[in-house]
């Protein structure tokens, strides 16, 4: 065993006690030098080609899937399609300490650690891809068919990671924004396959579920405080509130709800450093479940993102879906499935960082959302109730249309049949 998948394991068994102990800084900064380590040695590996008669046709999926994160419920999203998909799958729970919270048992019946189908589709981010490589080991990835699921942010993508590109056979994103990205830096297929968009809620998590008033129209931005809380920008958000409404209007309330509590006291302490007196801004903090955060976004009036990127947007997606106006940056992966007829879409110029924000290097470039315009927009969703009506109507024809289930699993379905064809398969048997 190397001395890096001994530090991995250790950090699993300790997880519970390092993420109260350890500072969040200090267990990525810990991560990366693990990262890079693993790099040089990844680069160096010679994957067996894959042979597709050596193993039944289907996919061996790898990701968090039990994760009550972005990622968790994005790992899941792809196992939804498979489940509708004609493919038959596994599952191997993966996932890097500390983690976050995993609490979710939807697909525990098919999680396995062996990989006994052709093609293994690794849904776990380039960041953290040579340390799966490690965990598994190389006879997980020999004569199978690899694919790497990537989400990014950023048009620049870090050189660090690039030698996990050697690990696979081709590349698959959720967004053309993040493919258009990778397609830089290697000559392999990188496919876009979306998400189908699914929002499961339950009435009992109502506003009162939650201490939030009944009588006030809510605006709602969330973030998990472990994807940088510059990238979603809670400020950009209580500004705009605050340059729409004043404190004299108590009809109003902006609700800022932060993921991955174990990591977040700094940004909580932050935030509530900026609120200067107001008492209808509302913070919930604290790990719920998906339907929870689900019945959340459908409680409240709308829901903002002033965003500087995005590697898709899963959660302003699923707000069209339950019929919560969105008001978000229009510039990122979320603009394939947004536009102005069925979203506030908010004005941006673009800034370069000033400072490495790991993983976000000083010099890349995102976009810095006009505070202005979403004020206005808050106000005009507050006050024109007919245009909140069209903008909520319009927004869940799109979504349901623009990510359903029978687009993804058509193109899933699709490049399956292409990846055996092209290795000399010709018929893909249904499970």
């Amino acid at each position: 065993m190397s001395f890096s998948k001994f530090a991995l394991d250790t950090a699993n068994a300790l997880r519970p006690v390092l993420t109260k102990i350890v500072p969040a800084k200090f267990l990525r900064a810990m991560k990366a030098r693990v990262v890079a380590k693993n790099m040089k040695d990844v680069e160096q590996v010679e994957i067996a080609p894959f042979e597709p008669e050596r193993f039944d046709k289907g996919i061996n999926l790898v990701g968090n899937i039990r994760g009550d994160n972005g990622l968790g419920q994005s790992t899941r999203l792809i196992a939804n399609i498979l489940t509708n998909s004609a493919s038959a799958f596994t599952i191997n729970n993966f996932f890097v300490p500390p983690g976050g919270s995993m609490t979710d048992r939807t697909y525990e019946a098919q999680i396995t650690t062996e990989a006994p189908y052709g093609i293994n589709l690794i849904h776990v981010n380039a960041s953290e891809f040579s340390l799966c490589y490690m965990d598994l080991g190389k006879a997980y990835w020999d004569y199978h068919y690899n694919i790497a699921y990537w989400l990014w942010e950023l048009e620049d993508f870090p050189q660090e990671w690039l030698g996990s590109i050697h690990l696979v056979d081709e590349i698959w994103t959720p967004a053309e924004f993040i493919s258009n990205t990778l397609r830089k830096y290697t000559d392999k297929p990188v496919r876009t396959v979306p998400y189908c968009i699914s929002a499961p809620v339950d009435d009992a998590f109502d506003r009162k579920h939650f201490g939030l008033p009944e009588d006030k129209f809510l605006f709602l931005m969330m973030f998990d405080s472990g994807s940088i809380m510059e990238r979603k920008n809670p400020l950009g958000t209580i500004a705009a509130f605050k340059q729409a409404f004043g404190r004299d209007n108590k009809d109003v309330g902006i609700v800022i709800k932060i993921n991955e509590l174990e990591q977040s006291q700094k940004d909580i302490e932050y935030i509530h450093s900026v609120l200067d007196g107001y008492d209808n801004i509302y913070i919930i903090t604290g790990t719920f479940s998906k339907k929870e955060v689900n019945s959340l976004t459908k409680c409240v009036d709308v829901f903002v993102s002033l965003h500087r990127a995005e590697g898709f947007g899963l959660v302003l997606a699923e707000a069209m879906l339950l019929g919560t106006p969105t008001i978000a940056t229009n510039w990122s992966a979320n603009t394939e499935f947004m536009n102005s007829d069925v979203a506030c879409m908010v004005d941006y110029q673009m800034i370069e960082l000033e400072k490495d924000l790991p993983p976000f290097k000083k010099g890349y470039r995102w976009a810095d959302a006009d505070v202005s315009q979403a004020a206005m927009y808050m106000k005009k969703l507050y006050e024109d109730q007919a245009f909140y009506q069209t903008l909520r109507e319009n927004a869940q024809a799109h979504i349901k249309k623009h990510l359903s289930m029978e687009r993804s699993v058509s193109i899933v379905e699709e490049r399956l049949n292409e990846i055996y064809a092209q290795n000399g398969v010709l018929e893909w048997r249904a499970k």
